[in-house]
């Protein structure tokens, strides 16, 4: 209620107005277009119909004789594939007859029923789901075909009947039905190729069977492309971690080992550099061999490269405390160009590795 006072001084009630009057059916305050909400008992209504045949005027002829009752105007709402052949059918006394072959009676007799209601018995649905894929699309019922596709990607599909329904997914325009089909075909190609499916396609339709023989070499190399770079990627990390533990431990020590100048601290914690340990008894090797000589010890020459590689990555050699960095700068201006654009490779993924591009590798304090 609003309260307002009046010109005289007397205060006046007045009531809070009504709501605008709104089109449609309004939800929570939101108008709904197209809303509708049919009671169970008028959803029964239908199927009795359909069930007991009142009035039919159609006659549906199926495989192995059998004949199903229906009414014309709800064939041709539902569906205008069925409405143009109830057109051209024969017309014997007040009924006419159509025919829908190829499928088992029972699955036509669950695709009519779910013209009158547009419900189902899943048990039903999961029997013939193929054959209503088949139906919906050939008689243009989007809602069965919907209805079929979601079922079979939530659990109907199996390696058993996946290359059937890939094939009719294909043949009836469900391009995301036949995406996942193919998936599933690619991630178990060995126990698919086995299945009575995969020999009867491979009779039937071998341009079909080529092409995904195709698609399982191509996503074969894919993956072990992946793997490749995967691997790659993974050796590039150990080598920035490398990077990092040697210019730890020649400018700073860690734990027993460390410049000469350094002072060692008993009871310190543990290294936080992954490769440190490693790369200790690298160096604890390199100077006590006496191979130290490049191709000789294969120990000593992954210490060279590790060396080599940090004079690459090193910004400022004046500063820096890892031996023989300056030395490995004035070697590299001296190569041969083609050796110092594998070095260079090499640091640019390095780099790339740990996306630090375009800032200093390391920081010398």
């Amino acid at each position: 209620m609003a309260i307002e006072e009046s010109p005289l001084g007397a205060k006046e009630i007045f009531p809070v107005p009504p709501p605008l009057p709104s089109k449609g059916v309004v939800m929570n305050g939101t108008p709904v277009r197209g809303y509708s909400c049919v009671s169970t008992a008028t959803r029964d209504l239908w199927e009795r119909l359909f069930d007991e045949g009142y009035r039919a005027d159609v006659l549906i002829n199926t495989d192995n004789g059998g004949i199903i009752y229906a009414h014309a105007s709800f064939l041709g709402v539902a569906s205008p594939v069925l409405k143009g052949v109830l057109k051209r059918s024969r017309r014997r006394g007040l009924q006419r007859s159509i025919s829908i072959r190829g499928v088992p009676h029972d699955a036509v007799r669950v695709f009519i029923r779910f013209l009158y209601s547009s419900s189902y018995e899943p048990e039903k649905l999961q029997n013939y789901v193929l054959h209503l894929l088949v139906l919906s699309h050939a008689y243009v019922v989007p809602h069965l075909k919907r209805v079929c596709e979601c079922r079979l990607e939530q659990g109907l599909l199996t390696v058993e009947n996946v290359i059937d329904t890939f094939q009719l997914a294909l043949l009836c325009d469900a391009p995301r039905l036949s995406l996942i089909c193919h998936r599933l075909i690619l991630k178990n190609f060995k126990v698919v190729s086995a299945t009575e499916g995969w020999k009867i396609m491979k009779e039937s339709h071998p341009a079909l069977e080529k092409e995904i023989l195709e698609s399982v070499v191509e996503a074969e190399t894919r993956q072990k492309e992946r793997a490749r770079k995967l691997n790659e990627r993974k050796i590039y990390l150990q080598l920035y971690e490398a990077m990092e533990a040697l210019v730890h431990i020649c400018r700073d020590g860690c734990q027993t080992i460390g410049p000469h100048d350094k002072v060692f601290k008993e009871n310190q914690g543990p290294c936080k550099y992954v490769m440190c340990k490693a790369l200790e008894l690298l160096v604890r090797h390199f100077a006590g061999c006496k191979m130290r000589v490049p191709g000789g010890c294969i120990h000593c020459k992954r210490m060279w490269q590790l060396l080599e590689l940090h004079s690459h990555l090193c910004t400022d050699s004046d500063a820096c405390r890892v031996p023989l960095c300056r030395n490995f700068k004035r070697w590299g201006m001296k190569k041969e160009k083609k050796d110092d654009i594998k070095w260079r490779t090499l640091v640019r993924k390095v780099l790339r590795t740990k996306s630090i591009s375009g800032t200093p590798f390391f920081s010398f304090e």
